[in-house]
C-alpha cells in the first residue's frame, strides 16, 4: 500500500509523466482522499465543487487553475458556472487516478484558499 502524502507535500510536488503501472488502486485512492477534505471519488476521477461570490471570483479561480495545470502539464475537466466550478482530475495515461491528480487537487485547494482569503492569486504558472 502507498503511504498517504500530506496535503502540504502534495501541493509542493510536481506532476510527471506516468504509465499504467503508476495507477492508484481504489483502496489507495480512498486512503489518499482522507487528507483532502471536500474531494470525492467519481468513476476514475476525483472531483470537488468550489463556490464563490459571483462570476468574477469564479473566473479568477478558473484562470488560476488554468495557469497551474498548464505548468504541471496535467489538465482537469472544469464545469464552470456563475458562482461555482467543479474540478475533476483524472490521469488519462493510467486510465484512472495517479499521484498527479492528488498533487493538482492539493494545488487547486491552495488556489481556492488564496482567493477566499483575498490574497492575490499568483499569476506565475509555477
Amino acid at each position: 500500500m502507498r503511504r498517504i502524502i500530506a496535503p502540504e507535500q502534495l501541493a509542493a510536488g510536481h506532476c510527471r509523466p506516468l504509465t499504467v503501472s503508476h495507477a492508484y488502486s481504489d483502496a489507495q485512492a480512498d486512503q489518499q482522499l482522507t487528507v483532502l477534505p471536500g474531494w470525492g471519488r467519481e468513476v476514475r476521477a476525483i472531483a470537488r465543487t468550489y463556490r464563490f461570490k459571483g462570476w468574477l471570483e469564479t473566473l479568477a479561480f478558473v484562470n488560476a487553475v488554468g495557469w497551474m495545470s498548464h505548468a504541471q502539464d496535467h489538465h482537469p475537466d472544469l464545469a464552470v458556472h456563475f458562482n461555482h466550478c467543479t474540478v475533476r482530475w483524472h490521469t488519462h495515461s493510467v486510465d484512472g487516478l495517479s499521484e498527479n491528480d492528488f498533487i493538482c487537487a492539493a494545488r487547486t485547494d491552495a488556489l481556492a484558499s488564496d482567493l477566499a482569503s483575498g490574497s492575490e492569486l499568483h499569476s506565475s504558472p509555477t
